[in-house]
């Protein structure tokens, strides 16, 4: 990437927006990534530089809700825990090891996937009760195919976490920092293999970091002031768009 002040300045702008957005409804990876893109990186390396620069958000976000972490049933936490961040390493793995042609090409149907994720997510209709619906080896499974997922591309992994739990019987509350904790475990994995590669853009990554923390504190300032609802469905129309052009380009 050419570190130009005009591409520095889309990148900061991107992590501002992507900061803000995550801390008022999720989906920050659908702005950052491609903002990488549009300035010069690879597929590959803007995914891998997208989650190293978001990760610092997700640790603020996974302490911040630490004293409702919960196990489920018989199954521990740290037992979810572990599962994640092996999981996180197999994906990422995955992904170091998947040439720039492939993973170029796999990227819209990923894009495409997490897009519908989100939507659903998003707008589905939540049971006023939570369903008991999942033994705890059904629930370590799916969470240990989300972590290889959430390793190897991540878009839409707390949908898919919220729901695995909740379907699970874990309350709504505990459920959410249940999903940001174990989301950065997956991401940590992640971003202690990434941090070796070759393909990683450290200013970029500076820049999305600068920015994202920015957009926290606005996001932070904006939570009782913007509809959520509003939000998500202007997400899911970037997913859409960027999923189109990822496929046309």
């Amino acid at each position: 990437m050419h570190a130009s002040f005009s591409s520095l300045l889309i990148i900061f702008a991107a992590g501002l927006w992507a900061g803000t957005q995550n801390t008022l409804a999720g989906g920050g990876s659908f702005i950052t990534f491609p903002a990488l893109l549009l300035v010069g990186l690879n597929p590959l390396a803007a995914n891998m530089t997208s989650c190293i620069a978001l990760f610092p958000m997700q640790i603020t976000a996974a302490l911040a809700g630490r004293t409702l972490l919960s196990d489920v049933g018989t199954l521990k936490f740290r037992q979810l825990f572990i599962i994640s961040c092996i999981g996180g390493i197999g994906g990422a793995l995955l992904l170091m090891n998947t040439p720039v042609s492939i993973f170029a090409k796999l990227v819209p149907w990923l894009v495409l996937f997490a897009t519908s994720v989100f939507a659903w997510g998003s707008f589905r209709k939540k049971p006023l009760h939570a369903a008991h619906d999942l033994s705890p080896m059904t629930l370590s499974i799916i969470q240990g195919g989300i972590a290889i997922y959430g390793g190897y591309f991540g878009g839409g992994i707390g949908f898919l976490m919220l729901a695995a739990l909740t379907l699970a019987g874990v309350a709504i509350r505990s459920a959410a920092a249940n999903k940001n904790f174990l989301a950065m475990a997956m991401n940590a994995s992640a971003v202690a293999i990434f941090a070796f590669s070759g393909q990683i853009s450290w200013i970029a990554v500076l820049a999305l970091g600068l920015g994202g923390v920015g957009g926290g504190l606005i996001g932070s300032w904006m939570m009782h002031r913007v509809p959520e609802k509003g939000l998500r469905a202007f997400v899911v129309a970037i997913g859409a768009a960027l999923t189109v052009w990822l496929f046309l380009r």
